[in-house]
């Protein structure tokens, strides 16, 4: 099945001639009518989406990043003329006028979007059961949430509803649904991703990010997004890097440090297990790794709640605004 594959293994056929664009896309548009009822990770479907492989199988493989390449977004990225929600009511008919730059930057490097993915409400949690189209599902395990904001994202991933997904994080929304269905989820520096066109939930702690099949795609995504964008002026000036040549190096004599602080005592036995164990593959792989002190976690939720609820009144403006432009007027 086409969908399984990664964005490297689906370019690579692309260049060779071996697969069309279409099948591609269509092997998860299908896959997609037979998992998504199970799972609720789309809010909508890109109805449009074969008619686009087609044009591109007209044409010759382009040397653009993301040619043909299905990927599905969080609801909460502003898409012109594509529905945008946010997976809330209050937003069910909006249509926005112009794109995220995110989004813009995807299109430009070729990739075709499936759909909308499902999330918290306004991003208002980190299980995905507060959207207002259902609680998308663990694919591993169907009674089980997938993590949030961005559950939809990755569970669309980790079940090959599509070669790979878009996710945003103000405190573990990208990293943390990622970690629990299962794939990689990446959370760019502040400001190395531009947030204009994100429906914002903290300005100063929104990040964009990739959630996808491998540590390379991720990395690979992140070069056709990172950069300075005019539209955001907390994006930083320095030049993106090539983040895919830092892949495949040894790490022997990187100094890595575990955080004392977050072994809790109330942490499961299995899971500070499993921790210690990583850092000790680290070591055998040549690694520094050291216990540091940090910070203590025990008011690093009130602090994010506080710094976050008093951003959050930049949403309940556009919360207004956005109802008040899509209200239908009665017919006279």
């Amino acid at each position: 099945m086409k969908n399984k594959l990664d964005i490297k293994q689906v370019y690579d056929l692309y260049k060779n001639k071996e697969v069309s664009c279409y099948e591609v896309t269509k092997s998860c548009i299908d896959w997609i009518a037979k998992v998504n009822p199970f799972l609720d990770a789309f809010t909508t479907i890109n109805a449009k989406a074969l008619d686009e492989a087609k044009k591109k199988d007209k044409q010759q493989v382009k040397n653009t990043a993301l040619w043909g390449i299905p990927i599905v977004i969080k609801d909460n990225f502003l898409t012109k003329g594509f529905r945008t929600t946010a997976s809330s009511r209050v937003l069910d008919d909006y249509i926005p006028q112009y794109n995220a730059t995110v989004v813009n930057r995807l299109l430009g490097a070729g990739a075709i979007i499936l759909g909308k993915t499902n999330m918290d409400a306004w991003a208002h949690g980190s299980s995905t059961e507060t959207s207002d189209y259902g609680v998308t599902k663990n694919p591993w395990d169907l009674t089980r949430i997938p993590g949030g904001s961005s559950g939809g994202s990755a569970a669309a991933t980790i079940s090959d509803m599509c070669i790979t997904s878009i996710g945003s994080e103000t405190a573990g929304s990208v990293r943390g649904p990622a970690a629990w269905c299962g794939c990689v989820g990446l959370k760019p520096t502040y400001g190395r991703v531009s947030r204009y066109g994100v429906i914002a939930m903290g300005s100063s702690l929104d990040c964009p990010g990739p959630i996808t099949k491998t540590v390379y795609d991720s990395a690979y995504i992140l070069e056709i997004l990172a950069g300075r964008d005019p539209y955001d002026a907390t994006t930083s000036d320095n030049l993106p890097t090539k983040y895919t040549s830092f892949l495949g190096k040894e790490i022997k004599g990187m100094k890595i440090a575990i955080a004392r602080q977050y072994l809790l005592p109330e942490m499961k036995s299995e899971v500070k297990d499993f921790i210690i164990k990583a850092g000790k593959v680290l070591e055998d792989l040549g690694a520094n790794v050291e216990y540091a002190d940090t910070l203590n976690p025990e008011y690093a939720v009130a602090d994010y709640t506080v710094i976050q609820r008093s951003e959050d009144w930049e949403l309940l403006h556009f919360r207004k605004v956005t109802r008040m432009n899509t209200i239908k007027k009665p017919r006279k």
